[in-house]
């Protein structure tokens, strides 16, 4: 009898721990990465606030630093390939990290080139202009510097104590049948409308990586959810000189993200990618299912405690310096290269110009005021989401800046951020998926934003 009490109470002490290491690891990633607060430009989260302390404190030396992580990636990256050391190949990290494809390892070394020009101003100054590549370098690479810092350490806080198990029971319900999407999605897209669009993607690789999203499904969500921030979006109405409409802008966004998001994953190209994980194995019909007895939310608690009771807080720390090494080492440098592209080809060339050309009649359509004007905003958002605000700012049409903000927004893709960073990641989108959903979503969010603007002016 005794013996019996015994095993109950180690049994209920193992319980009762594995919920306490579920409920306070969430609950603290939950305050850091979904809580909004106020600051002096509006609304972020503390992850946001970190990343711009530290910024604030070291912010002159982070080019310095961006320059010299980006050439010890591409060093590394020809180094290993040439050589290919036994620890490299021992090491499912370091391999993933730096024994990349030709591909990748041109576009790393191109990173550094154009990093080394843009700090040292050398070469041509289309290269290293203030809107080229010193627009990435020394205004997106510090952003990006601090938050993967801090967002890469605390990350596991969301991925590795239970609560992507808790919520995608919990809302399986409701993401799967809207946007074909397992229910744990929610808090990639929570993330993002708070926080920032790059942390969506980090938490989008991440698990996609570990196996809980099927490709289809990292595609669908790195491509529909990964949004700019609400004080981003502050920014940017601000640009064109409309704050006293931030509401109807913010809520007419929404809209047009929530439009594209049920529209998008059930047509090409998203709805072609394969519904595999990374190892090639389908989805079980099974995965989701909730069993005989329990309730989601029951459900997902029980996995949730689980999960927590078979983590370990040093393998949770290694993670986090991985994460951030990933990032620093893997991503940025192709951000720098390709970002630094499309500006370059923004700036110096008429191209999106062109591509914007057959617009003019659906603006025209839509009764857009200086349509012509305005299709000259249009395409160049895939190359920064910025830059359609600067370009529409001096049209004297308020109704028009409205709406070449609220699609900048709405249109999501753009090679200076999230379009680098997800050609970045091994989610399998390629510049070519990433331009088609571009035009996409600006085919779907550009009649619902008109409609809106016309209530308003």
């Amino acid at each position: 009898m005794l013996n019996i009490y015994t095993k109950e109470r180690i049994l209920y002490m193992q319980t009762s721990n594995s919920s306490w290491r579920f409920i306070i690891p969430s609950i603290l990633g939950v305050l850091l990465f979904m809580t909004p607060v106020p600051v002096e430009d509006g609304m972020t989260i503390p992850i946001a606030v970190l990343s711009g302390a530290l910024q604030d404190a070291v912010g002159e030396a982070i080019p310095g630093i961006m320059t010299a992580l980006i050439v010890l990636a591409a060093l590394f990256t020809l180094l290993i390939k040439g050589i290919r050391p036994g620890f490299v190949r021992h090491s499912a990290f370091l391999s993933a990290l730096f024994d990349v494809s030709l591909f990748w390892t041109i576009i790393r070394v191109l990173g550094a080139i154009f990093a080394v020009m843009t700090f040292f101003q050398l070469g041509p100054e289309a290269i290293w202009s203030d809107a080229t590549g010193g627009t990435l370098l020394f205004s997106l690479l510090p952003v990006l510097f601090s938050v993967f810092l801090f967002a890469g350490l605390l990350l596991p806080l969301l991925l590795n104590f239970g609560l992507l198990e808790f919520v995608g029971y919990s809302l399986t319900k409701v993401m799967r049948p809207l946007f074909l999407l397992p229910g744990r999605s929610s808090i990639d897209a929570l993330a993002s409308w708070l926080g920032d669009g790059t942390i969506g993607v980090l938490l989008t690789s991440k698990q996609y990586e570990e196996g809980f999203y099927t490709k289809k499904e990292a595609a669908i969500i790195g491509t529909m959810f990964s949004v700019v921030s609400i004080t981003f979006c502050l920014v940017v109405i601000g640009q064109v000189g409309l704050e006293e409409y931030f509401i109807p802008f913010y809520l007419t966004v929404i809209l047009a993200g929530i439009a594209c998001a049920l529209i998008m994953p059930r047509i090409p190209p998203l709805s072609g990618k394969p519904d595999t994980f990374i190892n090639e194995m389908p989805r079980s019909s099974d995965d989701e299912a909730i069993p005989a007895g329990y309730s989601s939310f029951s459900y997902g608690y029980e996995q949730a405690v689980k999960r927590a009771g078979r983590n370990r807080f040093s393998e949770t720390a290694a993670d986090g310096v991985k994460n951030v090494l990933d990032m620093w080492l893997g991503v940025i440098p192709i951000v720098m290269a390709l970002g630094t592209l499309a500006l370059i080809i923004a700036e110096t060339t008429p191209l999106f110009q062109w591509l914007g050309l057959p617009f003019i009649p659906l603006l025209e359509l839509l009764n857009i005021p200086y349509a012509k004007e305005a299709s000259e905003t249009i395409m160049i958002g895939f190359a920064d989401m910025f830059l359609p605000a600067i370009l529409g700012e001096s049209i004297p049409s308020e109704l028009t800046r409205f709406v070449i903000a609220a699609l900048s927004v709405s249109q999501l893709i753009y090679m200076s951020e999230v379009g680098g960073l997800l050609l970045g990641t091994k989610i399998p989108v390629s510049f070519k998926d990433l331009f088609i959903i571009f035009i996409i979503r600006t085919l779907i969010s550009l009649p619902i934003i008109a409609g809106i603007a016309h209530l308003y002016f």
